[in-house]
């Protein structure tokens, strides 16, 4: 009998020890899920940014459509074009160590003070600026996408050819823009771009529009001088451009589109230095995406090459774009301001839990302020302070064994990895309402900031209300948008 209570005793203790086992392997799995190595080095040797001649861009450019002909399926590689962040391209590469050092130092703090000016630029004009404010406002093809530091304003860069023959143009994407534009001879006043200023008595195909055209009438603040319709395009931090509106002929990877109305900017002024002109994807007729209308079911997508990587990512257009398996979520309205692309953010997580936030803090109000938009244009994800705040503590507590640093520029939160090759960090979270999460990679929310192993979390408090999910979020994932049904998805793909 004592033999069996033994017996019996020693399998109950057995089973307890393997039950213990199971739930602290499953602890443990379900904690590193959690959780993101970051690779330090590697992070660090890619914000040292190998500057390109524009000769080998173009050379670039042109290689990749040749490429992008054979390995992608017809209808795609019609409309698809390369993506290139401003940071790759230079007028010269021919730095030493130090110089290297204190252009990678400048080339931050300048996008930095971009990135103030174009978030100021936004809050004015989402937030009832007033019409000054919001001055600015044509089947499957595609183009790549180039990141455009050195390029002036914007960060992301396509090159497109405008005119009959096509005269390659590097432009400016801006998710948040209504109007295609390009600086045009006679120039009374033009910045400095990589490529020649457009000359439209050299193209067969270019036509001026009359003040009486329907297409004059769709601009918001149209003018009229000799009979010519005339535009204005203001972005609120100086920049802007005034010209006369045109139809004219744009070849989209291996696409020809005839009669794109355009802006032919003959004074112009501001952060587009480097580029032609800006390509506007924004929600409003007059975007190149409105425009194209039928042709491409007013569908795009484009993934946002990642900083310091030698590679490009790509814009295309059509409903071929659109992925199988992405995260969907709904788009949501704004018709103060139909050109913006906002969605519904319920929430923010790290290391696998939500932070208790109120979601009315990410709604657009009745009188359509606030709410969440989705910014090509914009680098560093903005959030309202009190979200800001809350996320960031988080955050902060979860990373407690790391090592601080001060503050740099508009970033608050920031950690001193020197000596470290990898480091382990809490995963985070876009909660969207209906349900989808997106975790961003480690590299998307923790950024060097300098070569020395400064490292800073990639968000900002928002100077009101307005939420803007920025390019350095959104970079390296497939990111599409299908505005026929009124859905932005995430994924599957990544670049």
């Amino acid at each position: 009998m004592a033999f069996s209570q033994t017996t019996l005793l020693l399998k109950l203790l057995l089973l307890l020890h393997l039950l213990c086992s199971i739930i602290t392997t499953s602890t443990s799995a379900a904690s590193d899920t959690h959780f993101q190595i970051l690779n330090v080095n590697e992070s660090i040797k890619g914000s040292r940014t190998d500057h390109a001649k524009m000769s080998q861009y173009n050379e670039l450019f042109e290689r990749h459509n040749n490429i992008s002909s054979s390995n992608t399926s017809s209808d795609e590689a019609r409309w698809k074009l390369e993506l290139v962040h401003r940071d790759k391209i230079s007028s010269s590469s021919n730095t030493t160590n130090n110089m290297h050092y204190h252009r990678q130092q400048h080339s931050f703090h300048a996008r930095m003070q971009r990135d103030v000016k174009r978030v100021a630029t936004l809050v004015c004009r989402l937030s009832g600026g007033g019409a000054d404010a919001a001055k600015h406002e044509v089947q499957d093809f595609g183009t790549d996408v180039v990141s455009g530091m050195d390029q002036g304003s914007g960060e992301y860069f396509v090159r497109i050819g405008v005119g009959s023959p096509p005269r390659s143009q590097y432009m400016v994407i801006d998710s948040g823009s209504d109007i295609v534009w390009v600086q045009c001879q006679p120039c009374s006043q033009c910045y400095k771009q990589s490529d020649p200023v457009f000359d439209p008595a050299d193209s067969a195909s270019f036509s001026g529009v009359s003040c009486s055209s329907a297409v004059c009438d769709r601009l918001e603040n149209a003018g009229c001088h000799a009979g010519r319709c005339r535009y204005e395009v203001s972005y609120g931090d100086g920049s802007y451009t005034k010209g006369t509106l045109a139809l004219e002929t744009l070849t989209i990877g291996r696409t020809v589109v005839k009669n794109v109305a355009i802006g032919c900017g003959h004074k112009n002024q501001g952060m587009f230095v480097g580029a032609a002109g800006l390509l506007g994807l924004g929600g409003g007729s007059m975007s190149l995406v409105g425009q194209l209308g039928g042709q491409t079911g007013g569908a795009f997508s484009y993934c946002l090459v990642s900083r310091g990587t030698g590679s490009s990512g790509s814009l295309v257009f059509g409903r071929e774009a659109l992925p199988v398996g992405a995260a969907w979520v709904p788009l949501v309205r704004n018709p103060r301001a139909p050109s913006f692309y906002y969605v519904g953010l319920s929430g923010l997580g790290v290391g696998g839990m939500r932070i208790p936030i109120s979601e009315d803090l990410f709604r657009l109000t009745q009188m359509g302020d606030d709410g969440v938009v989705m910014d090509t244009g914009t680098a560093v994800t903005r959030l309202p302070t009190p979200a800001y705040e809350a996320f960031r503590d988080v955050f902060v507590e979860q990373t407690g064994n790391l090592p601080r640093a001060s503050g740099v520029s508009i970033f608050d939160t920031c950690y001193n990895l020197s000596g470290f090759v990898s480091v382990r960090v809490p995963t985070v979270s876009f909660y969207f309402s209906g349900g989808p999460v997106l975790t961003l990679p480690a590299s998307n929310f923790l950024i060097p900031v300098d070569d020395a192993g400064t490292f800073c979390f990639a968000f900002a408090p928002s100077p009101s209300g307005l939420s803007i999910i920025g390019n350095i979020q959104q970079e390296g994932i497939q990111i599409s948008f299908d505005g026929a049904n009124g859905f932005v998805g995430f994924g599957p793909n990544v670049c």
